[in-house]
């Protein structure tokens, strides 16, 4: 049925055909020329129709009708194509060339037509700016081959291809770097990626110069084919690209033509599968059945498309060999020309080839080898050795020969060695040698073209340690040194490599430009076979005539230690066996590890503690190297470690540190970085900073090295894959940065293979810790530097990279910490050889002693008080000792010093009592002195003054004064304020005459009216001298009546405190330091201190009585003098002064739920709900003080009753200092007037007190005149 609908279906279509071209009846028949054939897709049943299709619709009719094509499974055989109008097989024409069911693409002048090159960034976080930096990315056609980019962008190479049955794709490819990644998948039409394994997807890597071939199955249907390529530019460095040539595709149904030959080749037969190129000196066209000969002085090399000019000769088309030692050990120097010969000798201007050099003696042979009779080298017998000067001699007893190569003079190539050349589309240089030997060195030869590459090759079968050193444990089985020298004017590159059991290639390390004379040393850590390889390119882009000859490579010096079938250049000493180290014939035994061959008796001694044996030399003690501070050696005595324990003495302190919490490996990651089109990196360090008994516990991986490398017995992937090491570095492209489905990890490499030691030192062993690249350490703990360094020299570190990682106490980092690098160098290094780490850890402080902790007593009550331990804050030490139990102990109920100070009290106010009664019986003594004088006075109202408060010594009283009317302080100040008569004011006394004593019969007693005024007027009679007299009786009860008044209120003050002490107990007792300095104590206190100054002040103004006010103004000048020191330095010890509360305050919130300590927990209860906040600094230092994560209730927001244990309810956020800080900064202002306020009344009672002295003096002055 649907055979036959298809073919309804193709004759409705040539009806329509037809009766569209009826209707065009003025159009001209078609011809052959004018339509071409095509298949209609496959049914079901396979079958399809051939249908004719105009080159130019509607330009002519009558087409072909529809005819039944050839199944779809039909193919040709290769060389054939099938000829459409016939729908049979034919031979390709000569030039030309066919697969049958198959697709090749060998020629690479131009992308062919169904190809297409796509660059994409792949990040969706990149802007339309950022992805259209990589519109220049591409696939580049370089002739012969198709070169990838070389920058960070995704560049894709697409074709999509029809199979009929299932088929395969093959593609030979150079990959020689893995910083650029290469992958090949294959999609359906619906743009699904078929299933493929990490082997078929990630392309292995190849040795530079060597081509691979990569093969993958196809399935029937539509197969779009992606090579895709990514290129990592990390640090600046070029990366090399992938080189991509014959692409060959099995499995399409059928070839409608053939494909001519690309310019330069032929094929010579009709019916060829494929083209050959010309040969040199030859040429041809595209779709060439031959070649034809160059002009004459024209010149072209294999696969030219065309013939080129022969240049005149010069210099740079010849070079010089060195001839191997005659029989009479003579050798000269011979010049070549560079072949193939492209230069002309006959022509103007060029250079003859220069005539054989004089011959010259032979250099010497290398070590370990001596002169034959007929002049050649040969390599000493076993058990002998020799420089290559003398004949070899046997090792003498107690020795052993030390094996291995070391050439130094290069008269002939070492059999070990090979040297050839190799050119990726060029063969011209397959036969060459790559390398010349020149006497005292080996240098690159000339090659093809300069994008040759120049390759020299040692092999070595193994290593072999030994005898003496084959007890050893360590990891190191020998060592390749070499010397070399770099000349170049273009872009050359020289590679040093390792193949390792032939399974892989590993590029150790690479210099490209000229570089001096200089060594590299590699050690060898893995016993096996490997080939060494030396590869020199003069530059990538080279053109058909010479212009880099002279760019060369010189290699001085190849030395291989520890060499299996080796020869010996000298003999080393060994142990023997003790009964036989006399005899001649004694054999050499191994040492045990960690043991020296002593130099006097040639046996093996142990190494002294904490030394390590230094490489593989064990002669002699001095060969057992000190281990660095803070690191011990293994039992083995092979290496040095660190146990994680330190100890550091200061200020007569120890300072014990365990770092076992930080043993385990640790990472971090910096960045991200980008590069200059926008890729993301990440830098990933691996750090183990003790290692496992100095063993390397950190390692980097390549996992792109590892999907390439499936053979899980391949000694290179081993070698490539991963890094041991204290501290190694990777580098990470994120699976969302490039759209990797992985995140990629490459250039793995190490930067610490040795331990030197720790130290709170900042410079150890010529590596600078530099300090100041990270914050400064606050803390009294010192920061712990740990060294280390990696010898492997590299092309910008030729001592090798070192590190530091600096150890810092952090009492608010984990037990872990946390690792970082300085934010100036964000790499982790600053020059690119040092780095530098910083971890900081609660694990890194010391172990906690009994100086790290104090004790709180608490309120004595009963005689008994409770003593809490406390770690000192801040704390800076972890695990040790603990805290001790929580204690009691006997106390006394009342403080000493609050028995001094009550006994203080109570002796002043004893001492006031009786200063009050004396000055009052002087008082009356001077009032009768006063009436004396008043009574004898010549002039009425005059007041003579007296110059003392007392009777002269030794005077009688005569009478006694008896105020017959006592004025009271109110009548004083009215009668002062109030401006009266001179007769107005009178005063009655009552005099008692002297001379009644003795007498039985009662004291008959006079009165005596004096005016007032009279007295207030005594010798002043002028205006001023009334207003002066005035103002000083206004001061003096000025005075008076505040002094009075703080009296008053200090007796108050005294009440409330005696009151809070009797009946709160030590209420708001927020200091554990000072216990007895609670609000009640100092409420006393300052009552006491208010209410004898306000005595003091008070009795002396209205006494008028000296004594009392010069002592008034000292208590007041002593107390302004102790107000400003204090002001002073709690300006200048601001934040000790906040430091020291904080610490404090703290310290007090572990008595909080403590038995006798309720005041201290109602003071902290009001602060708390008062001011709206939690804890000192925050609602945290509870949980510290409490040990558990419980707040007081008032810490809540809403507050109930158990709100405080739940951690889900609302806390108050902010500490109470904070807030009182924060009320004390809003009413700084209201505080300084008040201060002012307070600051001037101290200075008028000042003021007022020394003026009322002053007056008195000067009364007494005139009293006595």
């Amino acid at each position: 049925m649907q055979e036959q609908r298809a073919t309804w279906s193709c004759l409705l279509l040539y009806i329509t055909a037809h009766v569209a071209a009826s209707a065009l009846t003025d159009l001209r028949a078609c011809e052959e020329a004018d339509y071409f054939y095509q298949y209609t897709e496959c049914d079901s049943t396979g079958s399809r129709w051939r249908v004719a299709i105009p080159l130019r619709p509607g330009s002519c009719s009558n087409l072909p009708p529809p005819s039944r094509g050839t199944d779809c499974s039909f193919s040709c055989p290769a060389g054939m194509y099938l000829e459409m109008s016939m729908q049979q097989c034919t031979p390709c024409a000569a030039g030309s060339y066919s697969l049958g069911s198959g697709l090749r693409f060998d020629q690479w002048d131009a992308i062919p037509v169904g190809f297409t090159s796509m660059a994409s960034f792949m990040d969706n976080s990149q802007s339309g700016e950022d992805v259209q930096t990589c519109n220049s990315s591409s696939w580049t056609p370089q002739g012969v081959y198709l070169e990838s980019n070389r920058d960070e962008c995704t560049v894709s190479l697409i074709y999509a291809v029809h199979l009929e049955k299932q088929g395969s794709v093959s593609f030979t490819y150079q990959y020689p770097d893995n910083n650029i990644f290469f992958e090949f998948y294959v999609q359906n039409e619906q743009c699904q990626e078929m299933a493929q394994n990490d082997e078929q997807k990630w392309i292995k890597i190849t040795s530079n110069g060597e081509w691979g071939t990569h093969t993958v199955n196809l399935k029937t249907g539509t197969n779009i084919l992606y090579w895709r390529t990514t290129g990592i530019l990390v640090g600046g460095k070029r990366v090399n690209p992938v080189l991509l040539k014959n692409i060959q595709i099995e499995g399409v149904a059928y070839t409608s033509e053939c494909f001519p030959c690309r310019p330069g080749w032929f094929s010579e037969a009709p019916g060829s599968s494929s083209c050959q190129p010309c040969p040199s000196n030859t040429y041809s066209a595209k779709g060439s059945s031959s070649c034809a000969p160059c002009p004459e002085n024209h010149f072209a090399h294999e696969g030219w498309a065309e013939c080129r000019v022969r240049p005149a000769c010069s210099e740079k088309d010849y070079f010089q060999i060195h001839t191997a030692c005659d029989s009479e050990g003579k050798t000269q120097m011979l010049y070549r020309w560079v072949e193939p010969k492209i230069c002309i000798e006959n022509i103007t201007g060029a250079v003859e080839l220069q005539t054989t050099g004089q011959r010259e003696p032979c250099p010497p042979c290398n070590p370990g080898y001596y002169n034959s009779n007929d002049s050649t080298c040969l390599p000493c017998p076993p058990g002998s050795h020799s420089d290559g000067t003398y004949v070899c001699k046997k090792c003498p007893a107690g020795t052993e020969p030390v094996l291995g190569y070391e050439y130094k003079w290069w008269n002939v190539l070492p059999t070990n060695m090979k040297t050839s050349c190799f050119n990726v589309g060029n063969s011209n240089c397959d036969d060459m040698n790559g390398w010349e030997v020149a006497g005292d060195h080996i240098r690159s030869g000339a090659g093809s073209s300069d994008n040759d590459y120049l390759i020299l090759s040692l092999h070595v079968p193994g290593f072999k340690v030994p005898a003496s050193l084959s007890g050893m444990t360590g990891g190191d089985f020998g060592r390749i040194t070499f010397e070399f020298e770099t000349l170049c004017s273009a872009d050359c590159e020289f590679y040093f490599m390792m193949d390792v059991n032939p399974k892989g290639t590993t590029v150790v390390e690479f210099w490209d430009g000229s570089k001096v004379r200089q060594t590299y040393s590699l050690v060898v850590t893995k016993n096996s076979s490997v080939t060494y390889t030396w590869a020199f390119q003069r530059t990538k882009h080279a053109q058909y005539m010479r212009r880099y000859v002279s760019d060369m490579v010189k290699l001085y010096s190849v030395s291989v230690t520890n060499v299996l079938d080796g020869v010996a250049s000298a003999c080393r000493a060994c142990a023997l066996i003790p009964h036989n180290s006399l005899r001649a014939s004694s054999t050499c035994v191994p040492c045990p590890a960690g043991y020296y061959i002593d130099r006097d008796t040639n046996r093996c001694l142990e190494c002294p503690p904490n030394t390590y044996l230094a490489g593989r030399h064990t002669y002699g003690q001095d060969t057992c190297v000190p281990c660095g501070p803070g690191s011990k050696s293994n039992k083995e005595h092979s290496r040095c470690f660190s146990d994680c324990l330190f100890t550091h003495s200061e200020n007569n302190r120890t300072l014990m540190f365990d770092f076992g919490d930080m043993s385990k490996v640790a990472s971090v990651t910096i960045g991200p970085s980008f590069t200059s089109k926008g890729t993301k990196y990440l830098h990933l360090f691996n750090i183990s900073l003790c290692g496992n008994e100095g063993k390397r516990a950190a390692q980097c991986t390549d996992n792109v090295t590892d999907v390439s490398s499936k053979d899980g017995q391949s000694d290179s992937a081993q070698f490539i894959s991963s890094v041991d090491s204290f501290i190694c570095q990777s580098t990470i492209i994120p699976a969302d940065g490039r759209g990797f489905r992985m995140a990629i990890s490459s250039q793995s490499i190490s930067l610490a293979d040795t331990f030197l030691g720790a130290t709170v030192d900042s410079v150890f062993d010529g590596i600078n810790a530099k300090l100041d690249l990270f914050e400064e350490n606050t803390r009294e703990v010192p920061d712990i530097n740990f060294y280390y360094r990696s010898t492997q020299a590299t092309a910008s570190c030729e001592k090798g990279r070192s590190s530091v990682i600096t150890v810092r106490c952090n009492t608010e980092k984990s037990q872990r910490g946390e690792l970082s690098v300085p934010s100036s160098c964000p790499a982790g290094t600053c020059d690119g050889c040092t780095f530098h780490f910083l971890w900081e850890s609660s694990g890194a402080c010391p172990r906690c002693t009994q100086d790290d902790y104090h004790h709180i007593e608490g309120v004595c009550k009963g005689s008994m008080q409770e003593i809490i331990y406390m770690w000192k804050e801040p704390k800076v030490c972890t695990k040790g000792v603990s805290l001790p139990p929580r204690g009691s102990a006997h106390c006394e109920a009342i403080a000493l010093w609050l028995k001094v100070g009550v006994g203080g009290g109570a002796f002043a106010a004893v001492l006031l009592i009786s200063l009050t009664c004396y000055f009052w019986k002087k008082n009356k003594r001077l009032e009768y002195k006063y009436s004396r004088l008043v009574m004898s006075a010549n002039k009425e109202c005059e007041l003579p003054a007296a110059d003392s408060c007392a009777l002269d010594e030794g005077e009688e009283q005569e009478d006694d004064v008896v105020y017959s009317k006592k004025p009271t302080l109110l009548g004083k100040l009215r009668s002062i304020a109030s401006k009266q008569t001179e007769g107005e004011c009178s005063e009655s006394v009552q005099l008692n005459s002297s001379h009644s004593e003795g007498r039985p019969r009662p004291k008959p007693k006079r009165t005596i009216d004096l005016p007032f005024q009279s007295l207030l007027l005594f010798k002043w009679s002028s205006k001023i001298q009334e207003m002066a007299r005035g103002c000083v009786c206004c001061v003096k009860y000025m005075l008076f009546l505040f002094n009075l008044l703080f009296w008053l209120g200090g007796c108050g003050l005294l009440g409330v405190g005696v009151w809070l002490s009797v009946s709160e107990g030590n209420f708001a007792t927020l200091s554990p330091s000072f216990p007895s300095l609670s609000a009640a104590n100092l409420i006393i206190t300052l009552g006491t201190v208010v209410m004898i100054t306000g005595f003091l002040g008070c009795l002396g103004a209205i006494k008028e009585n000296k004594c009392l006010l010069l002592s008034f103004f000292i208590v007041l000048l002593i107390i302004l003098f102790a107000e400003l020191v204090l002001l002073i330095l709690f300006f200048v010890y601001t934040d000790k002064v906040s430091d020291n509360a904080k610490k404090d305050l703290k310290e007090g919130l572990v008595l909080y739920n403590t038995d006798n300590n309720a005041g201290l927990r109602d003071a902290w209860n009001a602060i708390q709900g008062e001011w709206k906040c939690c804890g000192v600094l925050g609602h945290t230092d509870w949980y510290t003080a409490l040990q558990v994560n419980h707040v007081p209730d008032r810490c809540c927001q809403h507050v109930f009753p158990g709100c405080g244990r739940n951690s889900s309810n609302a806390f108050w956020t902010r500490g109470c200092y904070e807030k009182v800080e924060e009320w004390l900064d809003d009413n700084k202002h209201l505080l300084g007037t008040i201060a002012m306020c307070v600051l001037v009344i101290q200075l008028l009672g000042m003021a007022f007190s020394m003026t009322l002295y002053q007056q008195i003096h000067r009364a007494g002055k005139k009293y006595e005149a």
